[in-house]
């Protein structure tokens, strides 16, 4: 009889309060990393909103030119005011040139910094100084549009750029009232509403209203926007914080596994040679049976590994996109109750790729999904859409409810009414999201759901592969 001393036993791992302890820690950085994503979201929703606050600006540095030329019109050829014309247009030229090189460099997404908005804000406090020395100072009413600059700068920028602001406008125009050219305008301030001066200020406090509505609007909302998002990233974040932490308690079980699965496994094989059990071929059948069931759950400790981003040292496999396929549901069928499967695999020209774990595991879980749903039939279909693995399982169950249609690859989103389920098609989201691909369900016109599963081949296939076409 062999001497069990001398087996060939993995070294032991720790034992489970090492492994709680470990799974805690290290569920503790995944949290601190998931943080860093949640803050590098948050910085690009900034970055973002920052963008569309500066295109705001660009909108109505454009309305600006407008209804300056519109207004010297107006007041040259309509109320025959003298105005410099060649000065105002150097002006006026000045902030087209500006605005035109603002709209070329904001063309391509870059960050806003609170700098840039305040220095646009500036340009626009410059050229209103200037247009405004121009044609009267501050006998002139549109001087008040200081004030949108300022309403403006507080809605957009930081506070010490606020109150820079409020010093600048203030300082300018009181420069105003001291230096500028006289405009020629009546004091007939009896003559009500027809007097140009008051006119002039009712047009100015329109504008005023009017712009302030627009953009303070539009400002708003894409401040609201912004939140949503934030909410949304936040939320998100926190879900996948509690799935992380499953997969490294997963994780950690499938390591307590290893050990006693490899010294069964290691014991069978002794077994098998011993005389008293290979003279007995009936004891060596459950034996043979023993070893297989020992291997499946190898291999599922294997695939938990993978899927949680860890392997347990098994070398990684080369196959082709058919073979894996075909073998995968060749498994799946063996070891699932009697049922209908239609499976079609319609890949065309045959594609070299590495057999990837959690490719599998994700495949097993919507096919394991689609017969809960429906234990008479599933359908698999494998095509090729170009460079892209398209794999469509369909089911004859009740079908996706709107609800988890709008919220599919969310967690906890199911039908199936018992606590904790819901997390098969967010954890096939997440796989399908690291391999670039993409996950859709819909409901079939004639009964039942219908998932499809977008794997671009370039993230599965090997680098000398040929991806040609059909």
């Amino acid at each position: 009889m062999p001497n069990r001393g001398h087996h060939r036993r993995p070294p032991a791992l720790p034992g489970p309060l090492e492994m709680e302890n470990a799974v805690t820690l290290n569920a503790d950085i995944a949290t601190a990393k998931r943080a860093r994503v949640a803050d590098h979201g948050v910085t690009s929703l900034n970055d973002s909103t920052g963008l569309d606050n500066m295109k705001q600006l660009i909108q109505l540095r454009w309305i600006a030119v407008v209804g300056q030329i519109a207004t010297i019109a107006v007041v040259y050829f309509g109320f025959n005011i003298s105005l410099p014309l060649r000065q105002m247009s150097v002006v006026l030229i000045c902030l087209v040139a500006f605005n035109i090189g603002s709209q070329l460099r904001w063309r391509v997404p870059h960050k806003v910094t609170n700098g840039e908005l305040y220095f646009a804000l500036l340009v626009d406090i410059a050229t209103l100084t200037a247009q405004l020395y121009l044609s009267g100072g501050t006998t002139n009413p549109f001087s008040f549009l200081y004030l949108l600059q300022v309403i403006l700068g507080a809605v957009l920028l930081r506070s010490w750029s606020v109150w820079t602001m409020v010093i600048i406008t203030c300082a300018c125009f009181t420069g105003l009232t001291l230096f500028h050219r006289p405009l020629p305008l009546p004091n007939d301030y009896g003559g009500a509403f027809f007097s140009p001066y008051i006119e002039g200020t009712f047009i100015c406090f329109t504008l005023n209203a009017a712009l302030l509505v627009i953009f303070i609007t539009r400002i708003n909302r894409n401040l609201r926007a912004r939140d949503a998002r934030l909410a949304d990233l936040r939320e998100r974040a926190a879900e996948e914080e509690h799935i992380v932490r499953m997969g490294l308690l997963a994780s950690g079980a499938a390591h307590e596994l290893g050990t006693p699965l490899s010294t069964v496994s290691v014991i069978l094989n002794d077994w098998r040679r011993m005389p008293m059990f290979a003279a007995n071929p009936e004891l060596l059948l459950e034996i043979e049976d023993m070893q297989s069931q020992v291997k499946r759950c190898k291999g599922i400790v294997s695939g938990v590994l993978l899927s949680t981003g860890e392997a347990r040292g098994d070398a990684p496999v080369e196959t082709t996109v058919r073979t894996f396929l075909d073998e995968l549901i060749e498994e799946w069928r063996t070891t699932r109750s009697a049922f209908r499967l239609t499976y079609r695999n319609r890949f065309g020209e045959d594609l070299r790729i590495v057999s990837d774990s959690a490719i599998k595991q994700m495949i097993y879980n919507v096919l394991d999904n689609a017969l809960e749903a429906s234990p008479e039939w599933v359908g698999f279909d494998a095509d090729r859409d170009h460079d892209t693995l398209q794999l469509t399982i369909t089911d004859a169950g009740p079908g996706f409810s709107p609800t988890m249609l709008g919220e599919l690859g969310k967690p906890y989103q199911s039908s199936k009414g018992r606590p904790g389920a819901g997390l098969g098609l967010f954890l096939v989201a997440n796989v399908a999201r690291t391999l670039r691909g993409s996950v859709a369900a819909e409901n079939r016109p004639d009964g039942g759901a219908m998932v499809t599963l977008r794997l671009p081949l370039q993230a599965i296939a090997l680098k000398d592969g040929a991806l040609g076409g059909r």
